[in-house]
């Protein structure tokens, strides 16, 4: 076996069947397997909450939509790796590796990717500005649509009253969802067996929750007032999994959603128009490879659209 050093000059020299002469990993430059959907060309896409890391993450859902899409910029909007879960216990599947790989490889394509870093990845915060990869990390963006607005980018985390101000409730909530998760995969495996349609408990849970606590704040307005006293005509978020397109007075509130529950992306197409897509209710819960999503497809709505002006 070559040691370090071997290896090391091995890949200065490109002669590592691994790099390129560039010390540029050589799979950025393999072909992309045959597609079986026709690839999508959007301006923009934000996706959010992915949860790397994490064994609700539908990383293969993700993988297939980003193989079914090009586009001009990709803004990460934060939790993509899980920090949080990944302190407790390294849980990192094959399916993790291929999204990072797929954001990497857009990213050597042309693709500007933006990283903003939210809560769960919040180690990353330390080093915004820098650029890793060709992806640039930062703590919020200021992006400009097609037809002439500005849209405020950020992960939404600080306006959000249980993190903001009990960090420690956070984290309880955290560890309570996970176990949440856990015991829909369960509750639906049970009913899939009684010839029973898909119903998500996590998301019922969770809304009950929202209506009996309702936060130290509303979310959705402290994200839209930050957006309005800053002069920007939109703000684009995630972190609560729930997307969403509102107006607030003169400004538009976009909410991504999530790679966890509902596997939602926001889109902007080659006129400047924003659009959730939902990839769930697109696929009917399977890769083109026939892979299918943790939460099987169940009473999705169509892609929401903007608000008529």
């Amino acid at each position: 076996m070559r040691n370090d050093a071997d290896t090391l000059l091995a890949r200065r020299n490109g002669s590592d069947a691994g790099f390129t002469g560039t010390n540029i990993p050589a799979w950025l430059d393999l072909p992309d397997p045959k597609g079986f959907r026709p690839k999508r060309k959007y301006e923009t896409i934000w996706i959010s909450d992915v949860h790397l890391g994490t064994r609700g993450c539908n990383a293969e859902m993700l993988v297939d939509f980003l193989r079914s899409v090009e586009c001009k910029t990709l803004y990460l909007v934060g939790d993509i790796v899980d920090g949080w879960r990944l302190r407790k216990g390294w849980y990192w599947p094959d399916a993790h590796n291929e999204v990072i790989r797929r954001i990497l490889k857009m990213a050597h394509r042309g693709t500007r990717v933006v990283f903003v870093a939210g809560n769960h990845d919040e180690m990353l915060r330390d080093y915004a500005g820098l650029t890793f990869g060709g992806v640039e990390l930062v703590l919020e963006a200021v992006h400009e649509t097609l037809d002439g607005r500005r849209l405020l980018v950020t992960h939404g985390d600080a306006f959000d009253g249980v993190v903001l101000y009990a960090k420690w409730l956070a984290f309880l909530g955290d560890k309570a969802y996970g176990a949440l998760l856990r015991a829909n995969i369960v509750f639906n495996a049970v009913r899939r067996k009684l010839k029973m349609p898909y119903w998500s408990l996590s998301a019922y849970m969770k809304k009950k929750v929202k209506n009996a606590v309702q936060y130290v704040c509303s979310y959705e307005e402290a994200v839209a007032g930050e957006a309005i006293s800053r002069g920007f005509d939109g703000v684009v978020c995630g972190h609560i999994h729930c997307a969403e397109i509102r107006q607030f007075g003169g400004i538009t509130y976009y909410n991504d959603g999530d790679w966890v529950e509902s596997c939602t992306a926001l889109v902007e197409d080659l006129q400047g128009h924003i659009a959730i897509i939902d990839w769930i209710a697109e696929t009917g819960g399977q890769t083109a490879e026939g892979i299918p999503a943790h939460h099987e497809a169940g009473h999705h709505e169509a892609a929401q659209h903007e608000p008529a002006e």
